[in-house]
């Protein structure tokens, strides 16, 4: 978990429990658990069969790292709008989005450590509207549980959500999705106006 940097954990569990030591240990000790219990550590080593699957899977969520900020943290860019999360059972998807997180800490942040001659543990999140329907809240299960294991188990590892291109619908699917998620993560979203472009370049 802590790929060479031993405190980094044990910080960022205390800022997602407020400095409660207590409640950080026991956040930490739950996390572990799940990981030993769902082989969290093999699971990059698990694709998702068959290949048809697992490329349905793929094409049906737009995601990648699209480069860095100028501090160095990664970006990546998420298509929510366009995303579909429809070409199989929700199981696949989460396992999808942990093999994402998985890769996220074990390559992308470290390359940028590497790169950028300092340690970067968090990376920026650009969440990309464009497209958005109202069936979007079908998927309110699987929103739900992907915002739960992320705030379990990979809290404090993106610093800025920002959302940009939000249709008109948007505040509607937002009334939805906004009590899922934890008020540290909240405090993080920035809705930016259009593209964002300006704001996102200084």
């Amino acid at each position: 978990m802590h790929h060479g940097y031993p405190t980094e954990p044990l910080v960022r569990f205390l800022k997602a429990r407020d400095w409660n030591v207590q409640k950080a240990h026991k956040m930490l000790i739950d996390c572990l658990q799940w990981r030993l219990q769902n082989e969290i550590d093999n699971i990059l080593s698990k694709p998702i069969i068959p290949v048809d699957l697992y490329r349905a899977v793929r094409d049906s969520q737009l995601i990648g790292v699209s480069g860095y900020s100028k501090e160095g943290h990664p970006v990546i860019a998420i298509g929510i709008g366009l995303s579909t999360y429809d070409k199989a059972s929700v199981n696949y998807y989460v396992q999808s989005h942990i093999q994402m997180n998985e890769y996220r800490d074990r390559v992308v942040l470290p390359t940028a450590t590497e790169k950028y001659g300092r340690h970067i543990s968090t990376c920026l999140k650009i969440l990309d509207m464009t497209g958005l329907k109202l069936s979007a809240l079908n998927q309110i299960k699987l929103l739900s549980t992907i915002a739960t294991i992320d705030d379990l188990n990979y809290p404090e590892k993106t610093g800025t959500y920002y959302i940009v291109n939000a249709p008109y619908i948007f505040s509607a699917c937002w009334k939805a999705v906004k009590p899922l998620l934890q008020e540290r993560t909240k405090r993080k979203i920035q809705v930016l106006q259009g593209c964002g472009r300006d704001e996102l370049l200084k």
